[in-house]
């Protein structure tokens, strides 16, 4: 009942519906966190705007499609969290918030970025998710300093070259794509440590042995035919991995050996800064 409640309340603008969704946050928390995930919100209250010391704000879970512009205010937030929301476009004002650290949009409507994410020069994790992108945005190749990548859930087909440059990435997630073969700039990427290209159509794997930072590849349900071969102590989560030896050919036919039991990619908990 009291979701069906706030469902309704989230539709009327008067301040006293706002200060009932969020249930009397009048001044700013001690911790400079506010979490207003779930609340069925329509538009944030203006009134958060005013907490300028505010560090992390969590607008998950709602039915969010704009951002006031009084949101700029808030120049000391490092977490933002705008997953499960109804955005079509990334509202430029989130391109004005400089210490931004971590930066969540999965799980929403997005066909681009805009060039403004450039701004964004502390980013260092960035989701998108499962949004509506056929091709990864190029100004991403412009964050200098990400470490984290979560693109899986889109229609990608390919990466962009551009992607070398960001000699800070260590994790990239690309499960749930249109990726046809591996994408050929992760291998001019010695600093990688994990490569996720779990549910994508990659036929054929080369060799990742020579990349000296990896430590994980996950490469499961791709319709392939051999393992990506990879440096002594490197982790594989697919077919033929640690547990087995890769397909043996008999009479020119390619059997084909199931694991009955496959490790589970690790969870994708949200990170804190470090």
């Amino acid at each position: 009942m009291g979701n069906s409640l706030k469902a309704i309340v989230a539709f009327v603008p008067s301040d006293e519906c706002q200060k009932y969704l969020l249930e009397d946050l009048e001044e700013m928390p001690v911790d400079k966190m506010v979490d207003l995930s779930g609340r069925q919100l329509r538009r944030l209250p203006l009134h958060i705007c005013s907490f300028r010391e505010l560090v992390k704000l969590y607008l998950s879970d709602n039915n969010l499609n704009h951002l006031p512009p009084e949101l700029e205010q808030l120049q000391n937030l490092q977490i933002l969290a705008l997953d499960f929301n109804n955005f079509k476009a990334l509202p430029l004002v989130v391109c004005t918030l400089k210490q931004l650290c971590i930066l969540y949009l999965g799980n929403n409507k997005l066909c681009s970025l805009p060039l403004e994410l450039r701004l964004l020069q502390n980013l260092k994790t960035l989701w998108i998710e499962s949004n509506c992108l056929q091709c990864l945005p190029e100004v991403v190749c412009e964050l200098s300093l990400l470490k984290t990548l979560h693109a899986g859930s889109n229609a990608l087909r390919t990466l962009p070259s551009q992607l070398r440059c960001l000699q800070e990435l260590r994790t990239i997630w690309l499960s749930g794509n249109l990726l046809s073969e591996f994408p050929p700039v992760l291998l001019d990427m010695p600093f990688l440590e994990v490569i996720d290209v779990d549910r994508n159509s990659i036929r054929f794997f080369p060799s990742l042995a020579h990349l000296p930072g990896l430590k994980l590849v996950i490469y499961d349900h791709n319709p392939c035919r051999n393992a990506p071969k990879v440096a002594k102590g490197v982790r594989r989560v697919g077919r033929w991995s640690e547990e087995t030896p890769e397909p043996r050919k008999r009479s020119g036919a390619v059997i084909e050996i199931t694991l009955d039991e496959k490790p589970s990619p690790p969870s994708a908990a949200k990170p804190e800064p470090e």
